[in-house]
């Protein structure tokens, strides 16, 4: 019944409903034929630099043929890219396929040991890097099995710039250093200069894996989501079904793209805008927000991809409401709820809607989206072609309409599993291909999906997801916390922030020190705003921590300073 009514939702909003996902056997590809229909349109712009499709292509064929020449490196081994949006990213994204690796997205705000575990895990073989980050990588290279460092700096594709350093978050300007401030790091530069004729061609099939994308799981450990090529492909078809709704046209629209590419949620809908022929302003620091304002004046851009607490930040802007705002058909959100205030305000200044989808990781990530024709703010849309929608209770029996329980997704979106995880795999994909998201949904009677709540104790700062097992790990190593707890608590301006219950051995640790020790281990967004010190935690009767009755304490709280 219920996918009677999604099919139906879907085609009252006029989404094409058959979708050929075999077109194009590998991510390479799609790229070929998007750079033989649009060879000379804008792919990519970022700092003011633009780079066209044919340009990508002339040289991610270099950077391709270059690493293949690496006695270290073989086809289908891991090849890590840690870089804010800049043109480069692109460059080392499909040079890196079209030589035959697997990406795999690192954050470059993740903190020595979040990179040292990822670049572990994945097993990488090869690194590229901001030399703005080289620093952080340095401390923790030799622990990895990391054999080749290619460091770029912001000239090697870009103009000089009027600024010398680029606000790519406070945390790590001061460690703006040389590129081979890395012993035996080789420039980008140098890797541009392989010969392309030398190229051999890898025709990847359409289950090999392109990308490990890393995600959290319920211990908090970091793990690496396999998407194939057919994954990738299928999920940007599906976009672009959906993006079809709005009236976009291929080769014609200029896209705001403040998210980092690192993102999955970014890095899909670059994939939808780039086979199209579409034009993507990569905005390297989206906190940023003088930068983002002048970047968008610079352009006549058509469409914006965000998520709640950049729309909520933005509409606050007074400089941000003198944009010219007349081409602009359509605003994306994902990554986090998206609130009806924050929807309202961004229409009443832009004059235009904003379309919420959802999506995770594990589904490459796109789920479900509004569409163009019928915009329902509250829910996350219809499920995309191809994708399949079951709700389930606590004992996997489906239910019907209205009904809440866990929302389970099938599809030729869905990740091949965890890398060299398989127990965490079967915890959330069956045989029959049916991947529990760990969110609690609900099926309306049109077809609509929408999100109740989040069955994990997952903490979802500015779209990204935290962990309160990882940061209760990190607060565990300081010698002055005999325990702790962690939970998210609402925030107006990031969805939510993290907050630490803290028992101390000793009386004179402070706020500012249980802070500044996340921030040696943690990355910005995980580190708690909120710490509390208590005498003790409330318990279960065999000795775990209930966060549930923290949650609910801080709910009190909330009730009583409204009334």
């Amino acid at each position: 019944m219920i996918e009677t009514i999604i099919e139906t939702a879907r085609a009252k909003a006029g989404v094409a409903s058959q979708l050929d996902f075999d077109q194009f056997p590998n991510i390479i590809a799609m790229f070929d034929a998007a750079v033989s229909n649009y060879a000379d349109k804008p792919a990519f712009s970022s700092l003011g630099k633009t780079i066209t499709l044919r340009e990508l292509d002339q040289l991610s064929r270099q950077f391709a043929a270059f690493l293949q020449q690496q006695p270290q490196l073989q086809r289908g081994d891991r090849i890590a890219i840690q870089m804010p949006n800049l043109i480069q990213y692109p460059v080392a994204l499909f040079g890196a396929m079209r030589a035959g690796f697997v990406v795999v997205n690192t954050n470059p705000l993740y903190s020595a040991p979040e990179v040292e575990h990822q670049l572990n895990d994945s097993g990488a073989k090869a690194l590229v890097v901001l030399a703005n980050f080289a620093h952080n990588v340095s401390t923790i290279l030799s622990k990895t099995s990391v054999q080749l460092v290619i460091v770029t700096e912001l000239a090697d594709l870009h103009a000089p710039l009027k600024r010398t350093v680029i606000n790519f978050g406070a945390r790590y300007i001061k460690h703006l250093v040389p590129a081979f401030s890395i012993p035996g790091a080789i420039s980008f530069r140098a890797a541009l200069r392989g010969d392309a004729s030398k190229l051999k061609g890898i025709n990847a099939q359409p289950d090999d894996l392109a990308v490990l994308q890393y995600t959290g799981g319920t211990t908090g450990v970091a793990k690496g989501a396999m998407l194939s090529h057919r994954n990738l492909i299928a999920n940007a078809l599906q976009g672009a079904a959906m993006f079809a709704t709005y009236g976009l046209r291929p080769a014609s629209e200029t896209f705001i793209a403040p998210l980092p590419l690192c993102h999955i949620y970014s890095f899909t809908v670059g994939m939808i805008l780039l086979s199209s022929g579409n034009h993507s302003v990569l905005i390297p620091n989206p906190r940023d927000l003088k930068h983002l304002i002048s970047e968008m004046r610079r352009y006549p851009f058509t469409g914006f991809t965000g998520l709640n607490t950049l729309f909520v930040a933005l509409s606050q802007n007074p400089d941000f409401a003198t944009l010219d705002f007349s081409r602009m058909k359509t605003t994306v959100s994902g990554g986090m709820a998206l609130t009806g205030g924050a929807a309202q305000r961004w229409r009443q200044i832009t004059g235009c809607d904003v379309y919420e989808g959802y999506g995770l990781t594990e589904a490459s990530p796109v789920v479900s989206v509004n569409p163009g024709t019928n915009n329902q703010i509250g829910t996350i849309g219809v499920a995309v072609p191809g994708t399949h929608i079951k709700v389930v209770d606590e004992e996997n029996r489906e239910l019907d309409l209205n009904q809440p329980g866990e929302l389970c997704v099938k599809g030729p979106q869905v990740m091949l599993g965890y890398w060299q995880r398989a127990d965490e795999t079967r915890k959330v994909l069956d045989d029959d291909g049916w991947l529990r998201t760990g969110d609690i949904a609900i099926v309306r009677e049109d077809g609509y999906i929408k999100i109740v709540d989040r069955k994990k104790d997952v903490i979802v700062v500015s779209g990204f997801k935290v962990f309160p097992g990882e940061v209760e790990d990190v607060l565990s190593r300081h010698p002055d916390i005999l325990e702790c707890a962690v939970i998210g608590v609402p925030d107006e301006h990031s969805g939510e922030v993290v907050k630490a219950f803290v028992v101390r051995r000793s009386d004179s640790l402070t706020e500012q020190q249980v802070r500044d020790f996340c921030h040696e281990n943690l990355t910005g967004y995980k580190v708690p705003k909120q710490v509390e010190f208590r005498d003790d935690l409330p318990k279960s009767n065999v000795g775990k921590v209930l966060r549930r009755e923290l949650r609910d304490e801080e709910t009190k709280k909330l009730t009583q300073t409204a009334k």
